[in-house]
């Protein structure tokens, strides 16, 4: 009666295989000693598995079974089964995992479905970008109604944060465009003896086009990537839904201001950006054709005509709206771990830098065409 209950092993080593005879219950209760059997077990290069007596078996004895069968085959033997009964291959099925380690491969995708799925990815990206700019514009004309809701305090802080704390590396970055630009012109046209006019293309280049391009390009660096962590740490830490529990709208407090902020400094920025990149000019058109910044001051104000300013000034809030709302956009969209507000905050940068030179050649063909 013991036989019929306790799990055994019946060993028989032949010329090249080794066959085990498994009998009785392999259950937890009575696997010792067939443990320490197949532990010290060294077979054949050929294992046969005999599991027709086995009267029962539960997880446990599945587990064993498949562990020695591992570590046969690691050794390099080749084993097989027979003798599995109805009863217990569901069992054998859901814990065995032999089938899925010798399953192939999925295979990868063609590149054409690789296309396809990232264009699909893109598509449902605008759509749920859109979905946020409307859901914003909707909370805007609700705050107009009830400018009691309206965050000056919030927009104040973003203010000094966006534009008064950018002010030394817009310095440096316009004031080396400016450099660049004079020094690059003025080698060209010492060669007709026309040094006169580099004054012509610093003021209308800096101005028009490079001023309000490199401080976009800048504050998409700076204040977009530093929104996109600041609303993606929010939620990560469930402050987020805190505000939402608490009946307070995350556009209203995290986005309209953060974006009023940069519409109105941008300009700002831009007109710094235009002054000390003039200066960055003269410096260098004083030093290589001894035009003194008096003369070059005189020229500037008979070559840099008005609307070349204040194209260069229009362009900026545009740029600040782009770059305040993929940033916002992005910080909404990380998950719950780090790695993403990594991930979010780089393709924030990218994206408002693309949408800002975009915008800016959009500008180029409207006002060529409109003959400014």
């Amino acid at each position: 009666m013991q036989s019929a209950i306790s799990a055994s092993l019946i060993i028989t080593e032949e010329a090249s295989r080794t066959l085990i005879g498994c009998s009785g219950a392999w259950t937890i209760e009575h696997l010792f000693s067939v443990t320490h059997q197949l532990e010290t077990l060294q077979p054949h290069t050929y294992v046969l598995w005999d599991l027709s007596g086995m009267s029962d078996i539960d997880s446990s004895g599945v587990a064993l079974w498949q562990l020695s069968n591992r570590r046969f085959e690691e050794k390099g033997c080749i084993c097989e089964t027979i003798g599995e009964q109805k009863e217990h291959s569901h069992l054998f099925r859901l814990l065995y995992a032999k089938a899925l380690q010798e399953a192939p491969l999925p295979k990868s995708p063609s590149w054409l479905y690789q296309i396809g799925e990232e264009t699909h990815r893109s598509i449902l990206g605008i759509g749920n970008f859109l979905s946020f700019l409307g859901e914003a514009f909707v909370l805007l004309f609700y705050t107009l109604k009830h400018p009691s809701l309206i965050r000056y305090r919030s927009i104040g802080a973003h203010i000094v944060e966006t534009g008064t704390r950018a002010l030394p590396i817009i310095a440096i970055s316009a004031f080396l465009i400016g450099v660049v630009v004079a020094y690059q012109s003025v080698v060209q046209l010492q060669k007709f003896g026309a040094d006169i006019f580099i004054v012509d293309m610093i003021g209308i280049s800096l101005t028009r086009e490079l001023a309000p391009l490199i401080t976009a390009i800048v504050v998409a660096g700076r204040s977009g990537s530093a929104f996109t962590a600041q609303i993606g740490a929010m939620k990560m830490t469930q402050e987020i839904d805190a505000m939402k529990t608490m009946g307070f709208d995350p556009f209203t407090f995290l986005v309209w201001p953060r974006v009023f902020a940069l519409m109105i400094v941008m300009p700002l920025l831009i007109f710094f950006a235009d002054m000390v990149g003039i200066f960055g000019g003269m410096v260098i058109a004083q030093a290589h054709s001894h035009l003194s910044f008096t003369e070059f001051i005189h020229r500037l104000q008979g070559a840099l005509a008005l609307k070349h300013y204040l194209i260069g000034i229009i362009k900026g809030p545009f740029f600040a709206f782009l770059i305040a709302f993929v940033s916002t956009y992005r910080g909404f969209q990380v998950s719950m771990n780090t790695e993403s507000i990594g991930r979010y905050t780089t393709k924030s940068v990218v994206n408002a830098i693309f949408l800002v030179i975009a915008c800016d050649a959009l500008f180029s063909i409207l006002l060529t065409e409109l003959k400014l």
